[in-house]
């Protein structure tokens, strides 16, 4: 075999672990959550500049871990050498559950700018459109459809357009002699616990900031691409959600905001007509299409690589003639539909902000628990980073007491539920090695 370091050329670098953690971060989130984030008022957009300094903490910390681990496989193996079994067990777990729960509140999210754009839908229950498109992305993956790194790097930036788009509205309207005229101020007054529970529900549309991380092995000079990439794509994101999420406050009113299915949409159809908005629900569409169908493929590596692993049964790993994870797939097509049909005893906006408190409280674990390992390596290795990975738990249980007594339970009550199967493996595990003496 010849020296890896001369097959450069076949791995990912700095741009499209940049688009990595851009294009999986930007989905359907920050299209919807403009709506979600209403109720709060002035305490949303505070409650966007915490947790963009809270992703930014987090970010660092899986930057200083591929830094100084840079053989490793990504943040399970960063948990691993550091915590142990059992915890990269549970990081791993509650992150696996927060992706198809991720894929429930894709699903959930582009249903309402699905209709907006094509009117021919709006007679069709939403519920059936998201079950339908959950597993029309299953039948896709199972047919061995693949996105490279050049489309990441493509859908990444057809991404970025209609958000763009906005807050160009949004300076162009605000920069008007007359621009008091068209701006809505809350009435909603600063407190900390509106603004605890609004930077959390705002975590939802910053998750995916480790993406560079999990493919760690793919990756051209890790030490370097990732942490740089890592940084780089959050601090992206975390401006433009700040961004977004002022122009929708200031330039609709409260009430109108908190109630639209498609606040983006709203905003554009009041200042530049209902053929700009539809054009910017086509882009949203594409957005959020293009992260469940990305998201939906991490959800069958995961699962397989977990089974490879031994950390799920492993008849999960199992693959179809074409080589796709197609146990991986039904299973996790099956459970994120489960999660679909039960946002809708909800609206709309309530049932997508139910889903993203719980997917942001299944994600929490991996970032506290890598906090935790940079902790651990900063005193085993005498290096600096202990203060970074203290701040960057701190953030973590932060974002825990902010989301709430019913998304942390039933999350909890779905992490709580592998444990059974962690032991039930590790005692299989166990008999085959006695065996084997």
């Amino acid at each position: 075999m010849g020296d890896p370091h001369n097959q450069a050329e076949r791995k990912i670098g700095f741009w499209i672990c940049t688009a990595l953690v851009v294009g999986n971060t930007i989905g359907i989130g920050i299209f919807v959550l403009p709506a979600s984030l209403a109720p709060y008022g002035w305490n949303a957009l505070l409650g966007w500049v915490v947790t963009a300094a809270g992703c930014l903490v987090l970010a660092w910390v899986i930057a200083r871990l591929a830094k100084r681990m840079p053989l490793a496989d990504g943040p399970y193996a960063y948990i691993r050498e550091s915590l142990g079994d059992f915890p990269a067990f549970v990081a791993l777990w509650s992150y696996w559950v927060s992706i198809w729960i991720t894929n429930a509140a894709l699903a959930t999210g582009v249903v309402g700018y699905l209709q907006a754009a094509l009117p021919a839908l709006a007679g069709v229950p939403p519920s059936l459109l998201a079950l339908g498109l959950v597993w029309l992305f299953v039948a896709i993956n199972l047919s061995g459809v693949r996105a490279g790194g050049d489309v990441q790097v493509a859908t990444t930036i057809l991404k970025l357009l209609p958000l763009l788009a906005v807050i160009g509205l949004g300076a162009w309207v605000l920069l008007q002699p007359d621009s008091r005229q068209a701006i809505y101020v809350p009435a909603e007054p600063l407190d900390f616990g509106g603004t605890l529970a609004a930077s959390t529900i705002a975590l939802f549309a910053m998750l995916g900031l480790e993406s560079a991380a999990m493919p760690a092995a793919q990756v051209r000079d890790p030490e370097r691409t990732i942490p740089r990439a890592t940084v780089a794509g959050t601090a992206l994101v975390a401006a433009i959600c700040i961004a977004i999420s002022a122009t929708a406050m200031l330039l609709l009113p409260q009430d109108e905001l908190a109630k639209s299915s498609v606040p983006l949409s709203a905003l554009m159809d009041r200042h530049t007509g209902h053929a700009a908005s539809r054009t910017l629900a086509l882009f949203v569409v594409v957005s959020g299409l293009g992260a469940l169908n990305g998201w939906t493929l991490l959800a069958g590596e995961v699962t397989r690589s977990m089974a490879v692993q031994r950390a799920l049964p492993a008849w999960l790993a199992r693959a179809n003639a074409r080589g796709v994870a197609s146990a991986a797939l039904w299973t996790t097509g099956g459970l994120a539909s489960a999660m679909v049909l039960m946002s809708y005893s909800r609206s709309l906006v309530e049932g997508f902000t139910f889903l993203t408190k719980v997917v942001t409280a299944a994600a929490l674990p991996l970032y506290l628990c890598c906090s935790l390992a940079l902790l651990v390596l900063a005193r085993r290795w005498k290096v600096s980073g202990a203060l970074l990975a203290a701040l960057g738990a701190a953030y973590s249980v932060f974002a825990f007491i902010g989301l709430g007594s019913e998304p942390f339970w039933l999350a909890l009550l779905l992490t709580v539920a592998g444990l059974p199967l962690y032991f039930l493996l590790r005692r299989r595990a166990g008999n085959q090695g006695a065996s084997t003496l």
